[in-house]
């Protein structure tokens, strides 16, 4: 299909020069960018019949990938496009009919300050063990994040890293560390199975693109006890959510063990949400939880509930609170008042903070 493969270069194309996050094929629409998180269809392409969809997703797939996706209706891979960038993509079903998405990883890893993130998050990268999640909603840069920290191991330690993802999305170039990429599906069969065998490839870091089952969290907290810095993402919008949805996912006679395990390994979680500013573009709004001896303790007695007070509390330890991050970015107006509300687990608190 090389005609095909031309026209979704040239979406990929205008999707790199719109500046656009991702690029959505569905039939009876015109293709439809995402550009600072808001949809704009591209007035100056056609609007794709069934066929034009089914034919410009899957000429982006080998036979392999090809037989997999008719046989389970979705495939998520990654691709390298003419050496201008990297791809992830997901072609799926939908009443029957081909979709597909297509989310930009630019070829350049941004480091924190670049990425706008909390400085006291340097300190995170300089733990020989322990256990960090960044988490928020899907979108909103938690692989980016992730990204900066562990290449900053990369150009600063003299470490073994050992990413497992699926698919691989940023490409880390060697520096002072070896950096071992595998993908889930080509070079490891799953989540599980990667962190298992870590433990004989003398990894120092390891960072799990998702930890998606109890196996693999038990595995990944069981790692950080024995010596090894470990890095992952949860689709949790807050700290304490994920530590309820972590101990939760565990049957009731495992959970004090795991409440125990969490107190002694985590050491942060940081929540990130990327909101359109007044003058455009997209900014941060964090919530960053330091765990300190009173978080270990509530994490152990199960008082999870309590734990949103110390993070407001706590400003001067680095502690940094959803709302807080919004009402900062409010006053200096960065971003709207309704924006801040939108995406404030507690918009009535938020009102309260900023005297409105």
């Amino acid at each position: 299909m090389p005609d095909r493969q031309k026209e979704i270069f040239n979406l990929l194309d205008e999707t790199l020069k719109r500046g656009a996050t991702d690029l959505h094929l569905s039939y009876n629409r015109r293709p439809i960018i995402r550009v600072d998180g808001s949809l704009v269809p591209l007035e100056s392409f056609p609007v794709l019949s069934i066929e034009d969809v089914k034919e410009l997703s899957l000429c982006m797939l080998n036979n392999d990938q090809q037989e997999k996706f008719l046989a389970q209706k979705d495939i998520d891979f990654a691709f390298n496009y003419q050496e201008k960038a990297r791809f992830r993509s997901n072609i799926y079903f939908q009443m029957g009919k081909i979709s597909s998405a297509f989310r930009y990883i630019p070829s350049k890893i941004r480091t924190i300050e670049e990425l706008e993130l909390p400085p006291i998050l340097h300190q995170f990268t300089q733990a020989t063990q322990g256990f960090f999640l960044v988490v928020g909603p899907s979108g909103h840069g938690k692989s980016t994040a992730l990204a900066a920290m562990v290449d900053e191991i990369n150009h600063t330690r003299f470490d073994h890293i050992i990413t497992i993802e699926d698919p691989v999305e940023y490409l880390f170039e060697q520096d002072r560390c070896i950096v071992d990429q595998r993908e889930v599906g080509i070079d490891v069969l799953d989540f599980r199975r990667g962190l298992r065998s870590m433990f004989r490839e003398d990894a120092d870091v390891v960072m799990i693109g998702e930890m998606r089952d109890p196996e693999t969290i038990s595995t990944a907290i069981t790692a950080a006890e024995t010596g090894h810095l470990i890095f992952s993402t949860l689709h949790t919008n807050t700290a304490s959510q994920t530590i309820d949805r972590i101990i939760d996912s565990f049957p009731p006679y495992q959970q004090p063990q795991i409440r125990s395990q969490l107190a002694s390994t985590l050491l942060g979680i940081l929540s990130r949400r990327l909101i359109p500013r007044v003058d455009g573009g997209m900014v941060n709004a964090v919530e960053l939880l330091i765990v300190n001896a009173a978080i270990r303790n509530l994490i152990r007695e199960g008082k999870i509930h309590q734990i949103d007070m110390i993070i407001d509390t706590s400003s001067e330890e680095g502690m940094i609170s959803l709302n807080r991050s919004l009402a900062d970015l409010v006053t200096r107006n960065v971003i709207s008042m309704e924006n801040a509300e939108l995406y404030s687990t507690s918009p009535a608190e938020l009102r309260l903070l900023l005297g409105r």
